[in-house]
C-alpha cells in the first residue's frame, strides 16, 4: 500500500501479496465472517482509495457522500466498523455519531480528522467516538487502527455474553431475565419477556401471529390469536411509554410485527 501524502491524493496502488492475511490475519467478525466497514467521506477519491485498500483485507465495503447517506446505509448494511469523516456537507460527523449509536450502540467508530484540528479529536472521543487518524495518512495506519478495534470490539461482545441481546437501545440479558431502554430498568411478566425476546432475536424481520404463538405459547391458540395483539400492547405500554421514547415494535397489516430501533 502506498502512503497518502494529501488528502486530496488521487493516485494509491494495493499491490504486492496478501501478506496481512498470511500474518496479521484479514478483518473479520468474531464469528469468522468478513468484515463490513461502512467508511463516510465526501471525497470520492479518498472513499475509493480507503474501500480498496479494505476489500483487499477482505472486508466488506459500502461507501456514502454525506451524513444521511450515512445514516441509511447503516441501518440497511449494519457495519460492523464506521470511518467517519468530521467535516461533512449537510452535518458533521459528531452528529451522526450521535444518531447512529441510536441504532448500533456497540459499533466502533473511527474518526478521519483535520491534521491540525486537536479540538476536533477532542470532541470526537469526547463523543463517543472509539479512535482517530489525522489526514495526511497511510493506508496501512487505517487498516491497522481498524483490526484493533474490531478485536477490541470482539473481546467486548464475548465479555457480555452472547445472552446479551441489543436492539438499539434496548437490552435483555437471556440470562439475568433483566430488559433495560436508555438505562432504565423495565419490568416484564414471564410471558412478555419470551415475546420480547424472541422479537429481539430477530431485529426488523416481520414475525406472524402463528410463528409468535408456535415460538412463544408452544401451541397454536386457534380463534385467540388475539393474545398476540394483547401481549404486544403490553410491551409497547413499557417500552415506549416515556418522554423521548420512540416506537420500537411495528405492526405490518396483514403480515405480523417486527422490532427496531428507534429513529
Amino acid at each position: 500500500m502506498t502512503a497518502m501524502t494529501t488528502s486530496h491524493a488521487s493516485t494509491s496502488t494495493v499491490t504486492g501479496p496478501h501478506r496481512d492475511r498470511a500474518g496479521a490475519g484479514a478483518l473479520v467478525r468474531p464469528d469468522g465472517g468478513p468484515c463490513r466497514v461502512l467508511v463516510v467521506d465526501d471525497e470520492a477519491s479518498l472513499s475509493e482509495l480507503l474501500s480498496m485498500a479494505l476489500r483487499y483485507e477482505g472486508c466488506e465495503v459500502r461507501t456514502a457522500g454525506d451524513g444521511a447517506a450515512a445514516l441509511r446505509a447503516a441501518r440497511a448494511f449494519r457495519p460492523d466498523a464506521v470511518v467517519l469523516d468530521i467535516m461533512l456537507p449537510d452535518m458533521d460527523g459528531l452528529t451522526v455519531l450521535s444518531r447512529l449509536r441510536r441504532e448500533l450502540p456497540q459499533v466502533p467508530v473511527l474518526f478521519l480528522t483535520a491534521r491540525d484540528s486537536v479540538e476536533d479529536r477532542i470532541a470526537g472521543l469526547t463523543a463517543g467516538g472509539d479512535d482517530y487518524v489525522t489526514k495526511p495518512f497511510s493506508l496501512e495506519e487505517v487498516v491497522a487502527r481498524l483490526r484493533g478495534l474490531i478485536r477490541r470490539a470482539g473481546a467486548a461482545q464475548a465479555a457480555r455474553g452472547e445472552s446479551v441481546l441489543v436492539v438499539g437501545d434496548l437490552t435483555l440479558d437471556e440470562d439475568s431475565h433483566e430488559v433495560t431502554r436508555g438505562g432504565r430498568e423495565i419490568r416484564l411478566t414471564a410471558t412478555e419477556f419470551e415475546l420480547l425476546r424472541y422479537l429481539m432475536r430477530n431485529p426488523r424481520r416481520v414475525l406472524s401471529k402463528a410463528q409468535i404463538l408456535d415460538r412463544v405459547w408452544s401451541y397454536d391458540f386457534g380463534g385467540q390469536a388475539n393474545v398476540v395483539e394483547l401481549y404486544i400492547s403490553y410491551l409497547r405500554r413499557k417500552l415506549e411509554s416515556g418522554p423521548g421514547l420512540s416506537p420500537m415494535i411495528h405492526t405490518r397489516r396483514g403480515a405480523g410485527y417486527l422490532i427496531k430501533p428507534g429513529e
